[in-house]
């Protein structure tokens, strides 16, 4: 597949280069960078992010990508905790101020009888509305999670899946989506949400 340009932001994940792969097998290239003219010329964003929320900013703020991401008017997706930073807030580390994309806040799973935290391995996307990026994607379909934070589901939620509580899988705001799952690590489904991504959103 040949296609529009993509940034793949250097958040410092360790889930970079999973993501590449997983493009590559697409036929997509993606370019790693920290470089804010590099991202605004793009025609697709993707922020990565596996780790703590107060660690993911700091290195945002660092590299000066807080108000770059801002800027972005392509079609941006962030992936796990780069999800998650698109958000207002986060509970983690104590209270963390993220990048205030999408409103709303970010809150630890509670621990209940039965109910693994964190919240690891496969999981089923329900409620799916009717979005570009999860064209061809059934509800019941299965994605891989890894996470101790989640969005509840709300006005911007386009998927959830269930864990001990109602969450947010996939999450849109205009053009700026989130995936709480590792879509790099989610088999077919995952494939087809990044082709949806590359190829669908923003037409």
């Amino acid at each position: 597949m040949s296609g529009p340009r993509i940034a793949l932001v250097d958040s410092g994940g360790t889930n970079i280069g999973s993501v590449t792969y997983a493009l590559e097998r697409l036929g997509a290239t993606a370019r790693l960078t920290s470089d804010r003219a590099d991202i605004l010329a793009a025609d697709r964003v993707i922020l990565p992010g596996v780790g703590a929320a107060a660690a993911g900013m700091r290195r945002l703020r660092e590299a000066g990508l807080v108000e770059t991401l801002h800027e972005v008017q392509a079609p941006l997706l962030g992936v796990c905790l780069g999800m998650q930073l698109l958000f207002d807030r986060s509970a983690e580390d104590g209270g963390v101020e993220a990048l205030g994309l999408i409103p709303g806040d970010v809150v630890a799973i509670p621990p209940a009888p039965g109910v693994r935290v964190p919240h690891m391995g496969w999981n089923a996307l329900e409620g799916l509305a009717d979005d570009p990026l999860l064209h061809g994607v059934a509800p019941g379909e299965r994605a891989y999670f890894v996470h101790s934070y989640a969005a509840p589901g709300g006005a911007h939620t386009v998927a959830t899946t269930t864990h001990g509580g109602v969450w947010s899988a996939v999450v849109r705001d205009g053009l700026r989506w989130g995936a709480q799952f590792h879509p790099e690590r989610s088999a077919a489904l995952g494939a087809r949400l990044l082709r949806n991504f590359i190829v669908e959103v923003g037409r």
